[in-house]
């Protein structure tokens, strides 16, 4: 076995840690690249892969892993290389520059034709190490092989989370192993060229990639090619970890290329999500550049954020637009105090109280356009964003807090079915298990974990549940999973039971009728 990365002294710990609640496990986690043990260059590719891997699942686990813009602004911060290969002391101070809670640290190697994983998790605050966990396969199968790793570990760091190993593994069945290799690569490489070939490789090689359309949008954006990146953020799912970012530099990005009024319901999208003072003066801009009043969200906007002198410049230009002039001028004047060195909100402010412009003529004063454009925010504070985004997330679990067990088993059943949905079957899985574990007599909450368990392969356990469903509240969906189960057993008489018992609940039912069909197709040609 591969040595370890820490000392096995921080094995060291009392019963009393063993006996610690769920609640107080650590949940912030820094997910390090992996050491790159198979002595080939080729793979050193999977080193950023394994921490990129394991911190997406442990995100729809429930846990907070640190991004990777993360990691290498602690880095940039202590003076550390962004390829450096971690020791016990530089990674402890990284972790502590993060806040993080604990690390996880792993290497890879190759035994034969299997690609081995193993990783260990460290307890940063308590300097105590868990045992080793190791996962192995075939090179192809690379991504359930971290899977199954990122499963693993997550079983010590919550023993008491039931998503099974089935559902992890499955979490990352439908990505493509060259398209995820052409992505890592994309975000790692040096040089910009090369990384927007393999990003524009990735996405080609499999187009609903919703990440490397992210990174890709990134890198357009970068180079200012805005109306590319307006069309790489457009791909990424809204409804993911950076769906509001993406619709955010969509928003920019439709601003730079003069798409004001796309780029207004871009921002609109956010904000209505998010109304961040960036978000709303954006929206406002896109309002203002497309000849319409903005100014009651750029007094928003500088009512959020009272110290930006750019939101209180924007406000006066605005109000200065509508006539109300000594407003302008006050808010221009709280400009100049928060920026006393601003030129251009100088200039204006000598033009709005000189409007004759002597000072000007006689050579006193600078010029100030006669009509300034507001001011964009264009930058995207992704901590703030996160922070945003975590009060809301805290907001919606006081309010499920405050629920009766029934009303918050269907809220978590219901908030499941998105996800399932979109086919994230492992964010689904742990909310469904939430809402058992709430109340395990809402139906709803089983037949999602029968649909979970079909579609991961485990028909024993998809049955029982859709059996439990029925028994609590017959439904056409669950009489479909028994029937798609059936059939697939060649059970046709049960089958046909099945779509029988679908389509009475629900005659209109198109599922239940193709249910009926393939069973009177099979039997058919089994007589």
């Amino acid at each position: 076995m591969a040595a370890p990365l820490f000392s096995p002294i921080l094995l060291a710990q009392s019963p009393a840690d063993d006996a610690r609640s769920t609640a107080d496990r650590a949940r912030i986690l820094l997910v390090l690249p992996f050491d790159n043990r198979t002595s080939q260059p080729s793979l050193e590719w999977m080193r950023e892969a394994a921490a990129d891997l394991l911190s997406s699942r442990f995100a729809s686990a429930g846990f907070a892993p640190m991004t990777r813009a993360d990691r290498m602004y602690a880095l940039d911060h202590l003076g550390l290389p962004q390829g450096f290969q971690p020791s016990r002391a530089s990674s402890l101070k990284l972790a502590q520059t993060l806040d993080a809670d604990s690390i996880v640290a792993g290497s890879y190697s190759l035994d034969g034709t299997q690609l081995v994983a193993q990783a260990q998790l460290v307890d940063v605050s308590h300097l105590r190490m868990s045992a080793a966990v190791t996962a192995s396969g075939a090179m192809q199968n690379m991504i359930a092989v971290f899977d199954t790793l990122a499963w693993k570990l997550t079983r010590q760091l919550d023993p008491a989370l039931n998503v099974t190993e089935e559902t992890f593994v499955a979490a990352g069945a439908g990505l493509r192993l060259d398209a995820y290799e052409q992505y890592i690569r994309g975000i790692t490489e040096p040089d910009r060229s090369e990384r927007l070939g393999h990003l524009e490789q990735s996405v080609k090689l499999s187009p609903g990639f919703s990440p490397a359309w992210m990174a890709l949008g990134r890198e357009e954006y970068a180079g200012q090619d805005y109306d590319k990146a307006a069309e790489a953020f457009a791909k990424v799912d809204r409804n993911g970890s950076d769906g509001r970012e993406a619709e955010f530099y969509r928003g920019l990005s439709l601003l730079f290329s003069g798409d004001y009024a796309l780029a207004e319901l871009a921002f609109a999208d956010v904000a209505r999500v998010l109304p961040l003072a960036e978000v709303v003066n954006n929206q406002a801009v896109a309002i203002s550049r497309q000849g319409h009043d903005g100014t009651a969200l750029f007094v928003e906007a500088a009512s959020s954020d009272p110290n930006n002198a750019d939101y209180h410049f924007n406000l006066a230009v605005s109000l200065r637009r509508r006539g109300k002039d000594a407003a302008a001028m006050g808010e221009l004047a709280q400009c100049l105090k928060l920026r006393p060195g601003d030129a251009e909100a100088q200039a204006l402010e000598t033009a709005w109280k000189d409007p004759t412009g002597a000072q000007a003529a006689a050579g006193s004063a600078p010029q100030a356009a006669p009509d300034p454009l507001e001011r964009i925010a264009r930058t995207f504070d992704e901590a703030e964003f996160r922070q945003a985004a975590n009060m809301l997330d805290q907001m919606q679990a006081t309010r499920l807090a405050s629920l009766s067990p029934q009303e918050r088993a269907l809220a978590l059943a219901t908030q499941a079915r998105g996800f399932l949905d979109r086919g994230l079957l492992l964010e689904a899985e742990r909310l469904y298990q939430s809402a058992v574990a709430a109340d395990g007599q809402v139906a709803q909450a089983h037949l999602g974990l029968a649909e979970v368990r079909e579609r991961t392969g485990d028909a024993a356990a998809a049955r029982q549940e859709a059996q439990s469903a029925l028994e609590l509240s017959p439904s056409a969906d669950a009489y479909l999973v028994l029937g798609q189960l059936d059939l697939a057993d060649n059970h046709l008489d049960d089958a046909r039971n099945d779509a029988e018992g679908a389509l009475k609940l629900a005659p209109a039912s198109q599922a239940a009728k193709e249910l009926m069909r393939q069973v009177l197709v099979r039997s058919g040609a089994s007589q």
